[in-house]
């Protein structure tokens, strides 16, 4: 359905190559994450005595379903970052990621309900009565982290610190050409330019655009510049006026020394006569990563803002969706570090793929994995969140709550990002550069996020800030429309209702 989508959208405007990965590889693993939720929900329900298969229909979209649909429209928020860059193919990606979001969450509220109030009962062989209680290997998780809170949340944090450490040396440009694969003919070219001593320049030259001004004497004074092996200003470039002059810098116009040379010849095309502006790859790189990441951080705030606003409605509370606002950044955080060590860095890069340090990320891909990231972490989050407040709406104890949440919740997210980390484990088998960076930021992170924050952190915090994660007055309750949440003593988990 995302692919018909998809097609009209591809008749009117660009629509970039990644797409049709995105909707393949992206498309399932969220279409199955909210099934497997709604599914297993279903199942619990109908191991309950006296319950018929339509009221563990019922019972599961209730509670199944609305977590489901908030997860949706998380994600479809966290891809406003890419619709409103003023770049079309990052639009085009963020429409189809939007595609994405919406066809599986319609999916899981209409047709799957259908399927199991109708053939659901056959379908479910054999069947397996585990459901009908909590994991006992993630209860005792959970209890473990629960008594050893702070413990579990200083070494996550750390942990996660590091990586978000390591993300603030990013180097944002096209990737060096000694990045490319180890085999095939790109690297069998750059071998041989390397041989006959030319180097990389030539992969990404620059162009000088000449108006009003002699071609000839423009392209002396560029190649006397620190940093050109060579400038000319053929004839067959030259019209009414105007003429491109290429300059072939020593170095790969991607590297830093590259972008040195580059602040040069601007500072140089400026002293010239006539009007010569600088242009090529590595120039038109500098504007992109101006255009997109001039409002960037303004757009991750409002997105930020929208989230906390549907979450603070999900959870009835203004606590947990401030932490999960704060975990998933930090989420993305860590997935950006792990970019930065494996390819910009090198550590593993040329072990698992062959490929040397890039010594920079694609100016694109720390959108692109925020958009995505941000949004399906969440569903992880909302996931927990939801039945950690439905325990605590029952037993009124936020340990009993933390416990009984990880203890129905951790096989399913553990399942679900499983799923997506093999996904995008297969889409890394693509022989480019780029296709491995995104894998592994979106793949890595997500394996991130679900064991050392969900498993961990989140639990930890949520047991540390007690009952005030419940907080909501009742001036945020009217606003919100939903009911008050006030602050109370707990229950011990001793003392609480036993879950069914």
């Amino acid at each position: 359905t995302t692919f018909l989508l998809v097609w009209p959208l591809a008749s009117v405007t660009d629509v970039s190559v990644i797409v049709q990965f995105l909707v393949a590889l992206i498309g399932l693993g969220i279409a199955i994450d909210y099934a497997l939720l709604v599914v297993v929900r279903w199942r619990e329900e109908r191991e309950q005595p006296d319950v018929t298969n339509e009221e563990a229909v019922r019972n599961a979209m209730q509670h199944a379903g609305s977590a489901v649909v908030f997860s949706g429209t998380t994600v479809a928020i966290s891809l406003l970052a890419l619709l409103v860059l003023p770049v079309p193919f990052l639009r085009s990606i963020g429409i189809a990621g939007l595609f994405i979001a919406l066809v599986s969450v319609a999916v899981a509220v209409t047709l799957l309900p259908v399927v199991l109030a109708t053939i659901g009962p056959r379908l479910d062989w054999p069947r397996n009565r585990r459901d009908a209680r909590a994991s006992r290997g993630w209860t005792a998780w959970a209890r473990f982290i629960v008594r050893k809170r702070w413990v579990a949340a200083v070494a996550s944090t750390a942990v996660l610190a590091a990586l978000a450490v390591a993300a603030l040396s990013i180097q944002l440009g096209n990737p060096r050409a000694e990045s490319l694969g180890n085999e095939g003919p790109a690297r069998a070219g750059l071998e041989n330019l390397q041989n006959a001593g030319i180097g990389t320049g030539p992969l990404s030259p620059f162009d000088a655009l000449v108006r009003s001004g002699d071609p000839g004497a423009a392209a002396d004074e560029l190649a006397r510049v620190e940093g050109v092996r060579s400038a000319a200003a053929p004839e067959e470039w030259r019209r009414d006026g105007t003429a491109i002059v290429p300059v072939i810098p020593t170095e790969d116009g991607n590297s830093a020394a590259g972008r040195a040379t580059l602040d040069r010849l601007h500072a140089a095309a400026r002293q010239l006569p006539g009007e010569v502006r600088i242009g090529g790859e590595a120039a038109q790189s500098a504007d992109f990563l101006d255009a997109v990441w001039r409002n960037f951080p303004l757009v991750a705030a409002l997105i930020a803002l929208l989230t906390f606003i549907l979450l603070a409605r999900a959870f009835r509370s203004l606590v947990l969706p401030l932490k999960a606002v704060l975990l998933n950044l930090l989420s993305v955080a860590a997935a950006w570090g792990l970019l930065v060590l494996v390819f910009q860095e090198g550590w593993g890069s040329e072990a698992l793929w062959g490929i040397e340090a890039t010594r920079a990320i694609n100016v694109e891909f720390p959108i692109v994995v925020f958009a995505f990231l941000f949004g399906i972490s969440m569903d992880y989050q909302v996931f927990i969140i939801s039945r950690m407040r439905e325990a605590y709406d029952r037993t009124g104890s936020t340990e009993a709550a933390v416990v009984e949440g990880i203890g129905r919740t951790g096989r399913l997210v553990t399942s679900a990002a499983l799923i997506l980390g093999f996904a995008f484990a297969a889409f890394a088998m693509q022989p480019g550069t780029e296709a491995k960076m995104f894998a592994l930021a979106l793949g890595g992170g997500i394996l991130i996020d679900a064991t050392i924050i969900r498993g961990v952190l989140a639990p930890a915090v949520v047991a540390l800030l007690g009952r005030w994660n419940w907080w909501l007055p009742d001036w945020a309750a009217r606003i919100l429309r939903v009911e008050p949440s006030t602050v109370q003593s707990e229950a011990t988990p001793e003392a609480a209702p036993q879950t069914v």
